[in-house]
């Protein structure tokens, strides 16, 4: 049976600023919808399901992700993950160009956790604080000629 990863679905508190994020590092909002009713009670296994939901694209197309805020039942707070937690982990994105990708991530009040790391001369990556407190890691691979 073959088989394609879709895209990666995630709530967030404020869509519209994960929005303005994901689509500043270059991401293209491909579909908006507003979701309730039996169909997705069913499908999600909430009663009373209702959210605003966004699908995002790199270019390309190669990578998608859903964004989810929900109106009913209420989001529930929770810890930002750490790093070394079971379950979801993050979302990487490989740049052309770190030190850009990093401003504009800074431009919405998102830093790295620690700094930038050099992994043996092929990627520079860091991990940072998105929006809703979402693990992103960005990587430029350095083995890339230039342009």
């Amino acid at each position: 049976m073959p088989i394609t990863l879709d895209n990666v679905g995630i709530a967030v508190r404020d869509l519209e600023a994960a929005i303005a994020f994901f689509t500043d590092l270059g991401l293209e909002v491909v579909g908006r919808d507003t979701v309730s009713g039996e169909w997705t009670d069913t499908a999600v296994g909430l009663d009373g399901n209702h959210a605003n939901i966004a699908l995002l694209q790199t270019p390309g197309g190669q990578g998608r992700l859903e964004l989810f805020e929900y109106l009913h039942p209420d989001a529930i707070e929770t810890e930002p993950t750490l790093p070394n937690e079971i379950g979801m982990h993050r979302v990487a994105f490989q740049v052309d160009d770190i030190a850009h990708s990093l401003e504009i991530a800074a431009a919405h009040g998102c830093h790295p956790l620690r700094g930038v790391a050099n992994y043996r001369d092929i990627y520079k990556l860091t991990y940072l604080r998105g929006p809703s407190g979402i693990l992103v890691m960005h990587a430029q691979d350095l083995t890339r000629a230039e342009t």
